[in-house]
């Protein structure tokens, strides 16, 4: 007799599935399909398989399948904007207005009091180009795709000066010549990695020249013998200044707040670059901003208004969502309630602050020590710069092991001098319990059976 007819048959994989697991049928007849299959190859090999280890199997995939689907995570690894973990972490009145406003219908593209159609653009990013001073605002879907827009739209075969000192390359292996060359204009490079004055951005206009553009290199640092040109000199020499800030931070005074950080060094803000000349600013709705992911570009509204008429704008335009919460976010702005997003409130919090929370989660947990830490804005943004911070360590025998319990429990912090340490900083005070618990199992795992 063929041994593959040995196996367990699909429909019986399936239920036995079912018993265990609440995915869709669908989903669990796939899972059932591979293992059986790849079953009957190791079989056809000569091997032999056990009808219950393909159960078993099927189990394990099913497990993979549904911990793989999106679920929310406890951050304890310090990085406020940490991109593989969902970027910057949304308020809970943000979510309500956006549920509000997604739940049912809305005025995204229609004009109640004209009785006629509107455009979604009238929404968030007119009041975030007022909260700028700009005339004008758009919103995408990320940074990288208000770049492509906004060159596409002013500067498709014509000519884009940029500094060589400014060709970054940004997460996810973008970089800048690249989207510069997507968009169909012509790069032209300026000065030297290190030093570009205002003599070569002149020097190098021609009547094709577009765009200045100017790229804060948001991901990395130069320093020692350096040398870039400010936004205002290049406002000054005739062509429109175009500035890729990346991080959104809307103005550099952060007067929402009691005192501006230090660990925000010399970040830009895009109001100053509007005060200074600049024709387009283009940033991040999440980085230094605190809202959901998404792509902004302000500036002048004869600029903004030929941009949203592009093609590529309907490609690349924001879901109501995206624009219902990044809308209640600029309103927070605008009222001078910035410092109550989640964003603002993680990277405030005083160490005092942290240290008693971490203080009280080390003592329900053996052998913790409550340890300064450094926390990071993340998201590409403050290079070499760090925020004080706390943690609890854990010191455990086997790192994998405990890890993968903290995985287990939807918890991911970072392992530290050979032990696990969890930053305070950006968990909710309202997850502390659940950190605790994590904690506590993963060196319960690691200790040796009595």
């Amino acid at each position: 007799m063929d041994p593959r007819r040995a196996l367990p048959a699909v429909e019986r994989v399936i239920a036995a599935l079912s018993d265990d697991h609440s995915l869709p049928q669908v989903v669990l007849a796939r899972c059932a399909r591979d293992v059986v299959d790849a079953a009957r190859d190791r079989v056809g090999e000569g091997l032999e398989v056990a009808p219950d280890d393909v159960i078993a199997d099927a189990r394990g995939r099913a497990r993979l399948v549904s911990r793989r689907m999106l679920r929310p995570v406890l951050n304890a690894t310090g990085v406020i904007v940490h991109t593989n973990l969902g970027r910057v972490p949304l308020g809970t009145a943000d979510l309500e207005a956006a549920a509000r406003i997604a739940s049912g219908y809305s005025n995204l593209e229609y004009r109640l009091d004209e009785g006629q159609r509107g455009s979604r653009h009238e929404h968030a990013g007119s009041l975030l180009a007022l909260a700028c001073g700009a005339e004008s605002g758009i919103v995408v879907n990320n940074n990288a795709a208000a770049v492509l827009l906004a060159l596409g739209a002013i500067a498709r075969d014509r000519e884009v000066i940029v500094s060589r000192g400014e060709l970054v390359e940004i997460g996810g292996g973008f970089r800048v010549p690249e989207i510069m060359a997507e968009s169909g204009c012509r790069l032209v490079e300026v000065g030297t990695t290190n030093r570009t004055r205002l003599g070569d951005y002149e020097a190098a206009i021609t009547p094709d020249t577009a765009l200045l553009l100017k790229v804060h290199a948001s991901n990395y640092r130069m320093v020692g013998f350096t040398e870039t040109t400010p936004v205002a000199a290049l406002a000054a020499l005739g062509p429109p200044v175009m500035v890729d800030a990346g991080s959104g931070l809307l103005d550099d005074r952060t007067p929402w707040l009691e005192q501006r950080p230090t660990w925000l060094a010399d970040e830009p803000g895009i109001r100053q670059a509007v005060d200074d000349g600049a024709d387009l600013v283009t940033f991040s709705g999440d980085k230094l901003l605190g809202g959901p992911q998404a792509g902004i570009i302000l500036g002048r509204a004869d600029l903004v208004d030929r941009i949203t008429r592009h093609p590529l704008a309907r490609a690349v335009r924001a879901d109501k969502l995206t624009l219902a919460a990044l809308q209640h976010v600029a309103l927070a702005y605008l009222q001078d309630e910035a410092a109550r997003l989640p964003l603002w409130r993680m990277a405030t919090a005083t160490v005092d602050e942290l240290r008693i929370r971490a203080e009280r989660i080390a003592k329900e947990i053996p052998g913790a020590k409550v340890v300064d830490s450094d926390a990071v804005a993340g998201g590409g943004s403050l290079p070499g710069f760090t925020i004080p911070s706390v943690g609890v360590a854990v010191e455990v025998d086997d790192l994998d092991r405990a890890l993968a319990d903290l995985h287990r429990n939807d918890v991911v912090a970072r392992i530290v001098d050979g032990a696990i340490l969890a930053d305070v900083r950006t968990v909710e005070p309202s997850d502390d319990a659940a950190l605790t618990e994590a904690l506590r199992d993963a060196v319960a795992s690691d200790a040796p059976p009595a």
